[in-house]
């Protein structure tokens, strides 16, 4: 069944919060209730800044993010695709593809002309859907690939 990818909900922070606590701060101190704030601050954002859910049956199975600022160091560069995770359950059905060709339609729907995101794990995918490698860099002394995508300007400007 494909997923439906919508903006996320208030009753979705939990779930997508443990999804994004096991993806990515496992064993870092990052409590459930720190990633659940932050994603709570992108509901009550400005309109650009987006936490979008894809769901199976009302049940969110995958998130992605778009947001102004992104690792530290960071970059001078902005805004950045973020934080994207499906559970494994779904993962090789499309849903991760369909969650990033969402936020790319937000970002340039708002006017947005170039996306940028950090990987490492998921350059060979993201390399799939266009995007391009600018950079190879450190994170906590892992390496790190900052890639980049233009988008098409076929959405009017917000």
């Amino acid at each position: 069944m494909q997923p439906t990818i919508d903006p996320m909900r208030g009753h979705d922070i939990e779930v997508v919060a443990r999804l994004r606590i096991a993806a990515f701060f496992e064993g870092t101190g990052r409590t459930l209730e720190e990633d659940a704030a932050g994603i709570r601050n992108l509901l009550t954002s400005d309109g650009l800044e987006t936490a979008l859910v894809a769901r199976v049956n009302d049940v969110p199975v995958g998130t992605c993010l778009l947001v102004r600022h992104e690792l530290e160091p960071a970059h001078d560069l902005t805004p950045w695709l973020a934080g994207l995770v499906v559970d494994a359950c779904h993962r090789g059905k499309g849903t991760g593809t369909a969650l990033v060709r969402a936020i790319e339609a937000h970002a340039a729907s708002a006017g947005v002309e170039i996306l940028y995101l950090y990987t490492w794990e998921a350059r060979t995918f993201y390399k799939a859907l266009g995007w391009e490698a600018v950079e190879v860099c450190e994170q906590d002394g892992e390496p790190m690939m900052l890639m980049s995508r233009r988008l098409a300007q076929s959405f009017p400007k917000r």
